[in-house]
């Protein structure tokens, strides 16, 4: 019950010795000082800071995307607020230039929604992401909110709530120009927000790109679900679901706290983590500063984890990893039936990688059986061979590999391309008749 007040607890306790470590790694690598020249000075600077590097606190990190080359010019980019909700902000990155031939090419392009996960990392997480799309889209993003930050008096956050603030921030946008492309955990609910829309006649996004999901969990299952499955849900609300401590505004809301989820990540993989921080350790003693600087910005972000509300988690673990509701066609969100058969207009790409081993084979793709009524032509499966979880949206993989298959087809569903792509479908289509009724 009162594990995240130890926690915190903890952390104050020990945050004069990783401070303390944070000043010896630079009294024993500047330069400037006398101790550098020691004799062993090496080790001690890199084992101080490997120590404060595992003992500090990781804030949210910034997006830092402040230009982005296009047809060889240097495009400033602006990040900034559109919409701000208790739980979530839409962030658009806006792009500046004084070219009038860029300006506009830029005007012309497709926009798109990217909807960052909520399960744990922040939306940051995804910069690799939106600083790939930027040259070629204009782009927004959500920015979900630490639960620990948001008070009690906001009330609480339910996966039905998620689904709200998607359809919000479509209908904010503008769905006739819109692509929506979700990461991961998001691909359920934007998957149900395009679904509700278009069983009450609403306008949908042009096109939707569902990127390593969990549609349907039942396939291929990873560690991921069997963990959720293996479990009964009382379980998780009495084991992993606590109050933030009063030294948060969010005093007293119930949470998954991100230490928790942290603890989990690592877990996965433990091998791995100490391999890479005794490399680290080596590189610093070696000093090779290019692969130490790589290490710091990988655990700068990874380490940087949020709390997610108590009521959205515990409704995700039920909904989407324990009950299959969106699959067997049997989800009410706020009262209303999903349904993604109602799904006409909106092309559907789905995007898995080979060796994800957090959304398994078959998982993300299921989404094209659900949409039965998306025509043919725009519908696209891709799956990246060799590439696993995160090499689906960052990374070398994400760009050479990934990207070119997302940005072509946005490209192909945007209103100038996507007519001749009709009208092709179209004289395939008459073709294919006339030929049989000819035989």
């Amino acid at each position: 019950m009162f594990l995240y007040q130890f926690h915190e607890l903890g952390r104050a306790m020990t945050a004069p010795l990783t401070y303390w470590a944070e000043a010896n790694a630079k009294v024993f690598s500047a330069s400037s000082s006398m101790l550098s020249s020691l004799p062993g000075s090496e080790r001690l600077a890199a084992a101080n800071e490997l120590f404060y590097r595992v003992g500090k606190d990781y804030e949210k990190p910034e997006f830092a995307i402040h230009q982005v080359t296009k047809d060889g010019h240097d495009v400033p980019v602006v990040e900034k607020l559109i919409a701000e909700k208790p739980f979530c902000r839409l962030l658009r990155f806006k792009r500046y230039t004084d070219d009038a031939e860029n300006i506009l090419g830029m005007k012309d392009q497709p926009t798109v929604l990217v909807v960052a996960p909520l399960s744990g990392h922040h939306a940051t997480l995804l910069r690799d992401t939106v600083r790939t799309l930027l040259p070629d889209h204009k782009v927004y993003i959500t920015d979900w909110i630490d639960a620990r930050m948001v008070p009690r008096e906001a009330g609480g956050f339910t996966l039905d709530d998620y689904v709200g603030y998607v359809q919000e921030f479509i209908r904010l946008i503008g769905a006739e120009k819109l692509h929506v492309i979700a990461v991961c955990q998001p691909v359920v609910p934007v998957l149900a927000a395009v679904s509700l829309m278009a069983s009450r006649g609403e306008a949908t996004p042009l096109s939707m790109s569902l990127m390593g999901g969990p549609v349907d969990g039942r396939s291929s299952p990873t560690a991921v679900n069997n963990l959720a499955t293996e479990k009964p849900l009382w379980w998780f609300e009495t084991n992993v679901i606590h109050q933030v401590p009063s030294n948060y505004p969010g005093k007293g809301r119930k949470v998954y706290p991100g230490f928790l989820q942290h603890m989990g990540f690592v877990a996965m993989n433990p091998e791995r983590h100490f391999t890479s921080h005794w490399d680290f350790y080596q590189n610093l003693v070696k000093g090779d500063g290019n692969d130490a600087q790589a290490h710091r910005r990988f655990y700068d972000e990874y380490n940087a984890v949020l709390d997610m509300p108590a009521e959205y988690y515990l409704d995700t673990i039920r909904i989407v990893f324990q009950e299959f509701l969106l699959p067997r066609g049997e989800w009410d969100v706020a009262g209303e039936r999903v349904q993604p058969s109602a799904i006409g207009t909106t092309a559907l790409l789905t995007i898995e990688g080979e060796l994800d081993d957090i959304s398994g084979q078959g998982q993300t793709h299921a989404a094209h059986d659900l949409c039965s009524a998306i025509p043919a032509h725009k519908r696209r499966q891709f799956t990246a061979r060799g590439v696993g979880h995160y090499g689906i949206f960052s990374g070398r993989r994400w760009r050479n590999l990934v990207y070119p298959e997302l940005r072509g087809f946005i490209a192909a569903h945007t209103p100038a391309n996507a007519a001749s792509q009709d009208a092709a479908a179209a004289t395939r289509s008459n073709g294919k008749a006339t030929a049989q009724a000819g035989g």
